[in-house]
């Protein structure tokens, strides 16, 4: 089955704007992005996100990947970003079955730019099963922290949007980076990520998903989803979000920055390299 046909229309990520600084002085300053995008799914309106543009495409068909509004890429004929219209159509080779049904209940969440799940929140938690044959150490792990922060990001330039990255760590090699995606709401970027994922054919079960955003039952459940084991965060996370990465299997690991983190479930995975004394 061949890809769909897409488009490419990225939008400009940062625009310049006039502000006054603390010495009453008139300065451009970079601001972020944001414009809404109205889905639809065979001419039938979804949902409309507030996004950077970053990769639109990417973006809906991997809100229609978490939403488990479709099951494989093979469903999809076509993704037409027009940015004239604020609009993506997507044309699939044969509907959407129970389309009705999979939006009619919807969960109200705590995402930002995106705050409703399609479908119950749980649906089909019990029937992921993660690998446990593989490892993350805590050399991989600062090196793919110190990795980010060397990143050009708009965030360093902007600010206001959230960043999520995958990256690939093999035994005795360091993290490689395979996307990093930022978007103004933290569920975008996770949701561009997985659209790429299946658009590039990229398996998760071995590889590290970072987000800059907090670690809720949401992301959590997006990251068993796309199968990947090892879950990272520079910020917190949420009570339900520990129970379903506990539930799941899944490695979490927040408040990472620098040489600090805390790993918090899926102790299994992680394997502990780096001396205490060298932090002091």
């Amino acid at each position: 089955m061949p890809r769909p046909e897409i488009t490419q229309a990225r939008r400009p990520l940062t625009f310049e704007v006039e502000a006054i600084n603390e010495r009453s002085e008139a300065l451009k300053s970079p601001i972020a992005g944001e414009a809404p995008l109205t889905l639809y799914i065979d001419k039938r309106e979804i949902v409309t996100l507030m996004t950077l543009g970053q990769h639109p495409e990417a973006l809906a068909i991997g809100y229609l990947r978490n939403q488990r509004l479709i099951d494989s890429i093979d469903q999809l004929a076509s993704v037409q970003v027009d940015w004239e219209t604020e609009s993506v159509a997507v044309t699939t080779r044969g509907g959407v079955a129970d389309l009705d049904e999979k939006t009619a209940r919807r969960t109200v969440t705590t995402g930002c730019g995106q705050g409703t799940v399609f479908g119950d929140l749980m649906e089909e938690i019990d029937s992921i099963r993660l690998r446990n044959d593989i490892v993350l150490d805590e050399t991989a792990l600062l090196a793919l922290l110190e990795d980010l922060r060397r990143s050009e990001t708009v965030y360093k330039s902007a600010g206001a949007v959230h960043g999520c990255a995958l990256y690939e760590a093999k035994p005795g090699e360091p993290p490689r980076q395979i996307y990093f995606v930022e978007d103004v709401g933290r569920h975008n970027a996770v949701d561009a990520i997985a659209g790429q994922m299946w658009l590039d054919g990229i398996d998760g079960a071995d590889k590290i998903f970072y987000t800059t955003g907090r670690l809720t039952s949401e992301m959590v459940i997006k990251a068993a989803q796309m199968r990947v084991p090892f879950l990272i965060s520079r910020s917190g996370l949420t009570q339900m979000g520990h129970a379903i990465a506990e539930r799941t299997g899944i490695t979490m690991v927040g408040r990472a920055a620098g040489h600090r983190y805390l790993l918090f479930t899926g102790r299994h995975r992680f394997r502990k390299t780096v001396s205490p004394t060298l932090f002091a």
